[in-house]
């Protein structure tokens, strides 16, 4: 009988970077698993089964709680303080949570470590101090890393997602390296897969969304709070109220536009639009059938906030089509009000990008 591989899932999220590990893998069992966010903690507790996550912060978990002995341990600490979406604040609090992942390292004694950020992550004082930890004499002398940007397109994600991803081992164990990308943009590449595209995703789906009655009909309660849920992945198609203003927008945006094609039209052109003519101009933009989407952010339902509207429908995409976007299967269940959902799906990786790092690991050991 093969082994299983003992995970502990660190700033866990509602366990995307796990599903990717169990797509992968029936070998990964996962031992332990923390998350602050109390929705998305049971999220994962209602995916992945009772009694697995612990439903605080990292710095009580390692104060309160016996860390498991593990074989491999995953996570992504919070990106705000590096994204460059952010202020980049250097004395960020949250830039420091990779000291904790690194305390369990120490403590859990695994073979491996995955850390899974923004690509800016790379760049930050935070990696280097990160790297000087695995120097004679640091705190995971006994580890070493390497760290490449990926992107989950080139791995089967119907998005393109670039991602810091750190691959951490014992010294005596050697680099497994990085999984090789099965996909590409390119065709005619040998031995690789066209992208997938948003249409290959969302192309037979329900045009109109038809599960807002699913909502308000199914309640559940973890760890003392009452949550709505859970919802399967299926039971998110729910729609959204436009004003007037917004629908008249996206009625005048073409396939593949954005904001930009509201020039011709004042009156539907936001003030700040109208002053700043320069900067990004992909908001209010439609997501192209033939390519991924842009990355999915934790605001992907507001069509302000980037290239979020449907393809040729007058709206933004649903919670159920930014979860398939984003990997998640039918098994997965999600947990809290709509807002905690986004948050849980756009901080997810993309468990394609999981899964091949999944395949890479378990080929390693």
């Amino acid at each position: 009988m093969t082994r299983e591989i003992k995970v502990l899932d660190l700033f866990a999220g509602a366990g995307g970077l796990t599903a990717g590990l169990h797509a992968a893998s029936a070998r990964f069992r996962t031992v332990g698993a923390v998350e602050m966010d109390r929705a998305a903690a049971a999220s994962y507790e209602a995916t992945y089964g009772e009694n697995i996550v612990y439903p605080g912060d990292i710095k009580s978990w390692l104060a309160e709680e016996k860390i498991p002995r593990a074989d491999l341990i995953v996570g992504g600490p919070p990106c705000q303080g590096f994204s460059s979406l952010g202020k980049q604040a250097v004395e960020d609090e949250r830039n420091s949570l990779w000291e904790e992942y690194a305390q369990t390292i120490r403590l859990a004694r695994p073979k491996y470590f995955v850390v899974e950020n923004v690509a800016e992550f790379k760049k930050s004082p935070q990696f280097r101090q990160f790297k000087d930890a695995t120097s004679k004499g640091g705190m995971l002398a006994d580890y070493d890393f390497e760290a490449e940007v990926l992107n989950a397109a080139d791995f089967g994600a119907a998005q393109s997602r670039r991602r810091t991803v750190i691959v951490g081992y014992r010294r005596a164990l050697g680099f497994p390296g990085f999984p090789a990308p099965t996909h590409s943009v390119d065709p005619n590449v040998d031995g690789l897969k066209p992208f997938v595209t948003v249409e290959d995703v969302l192309g037979r789906l329900p045009r109109v969304p038809d599960r807002d009655e699913v909502f308000n009909s199914r309640r559940v309660e973890l760890h003392g709070r009452r949550y709505a849920g859970a919802f399967a992945v299926r039971d998110m198609h729910w729609s959204r109220k436009y004003t007037d203003l917004s629908l008249k927008r996206f009625a005048v945006i073409p396939a593949g536009g954005n904001r930009r094609n509201l020039e011709r039209y004042p009156e539907l052109m936001a003030p700040c639009w109208v002053k700043h003519k320069t900067g990004s101009g992909d908001v209010m933009g439609r997501l192209h059938w033939d390519r991924p989407s842009v990355t999915i952010r934790t605001e992907f339902f507001k069509p302000e906030k980037g290239r979020y509207i449907h393809p040729e429908e007058d709206r933004a995409i649903t919670h159920y089509e930014a979860a398939l976007l984003q990997g998640f299967g039918p098994e997965h269940r999600f947990v809290g009000s709509r807002t905690d959902i986004a948050r849980q799906i756009g901080n997810a990786v993309p468990i394609p990008l999981g899964a091949a790092i999944g395949r890479l690991l378990a080929d390693a050991f």
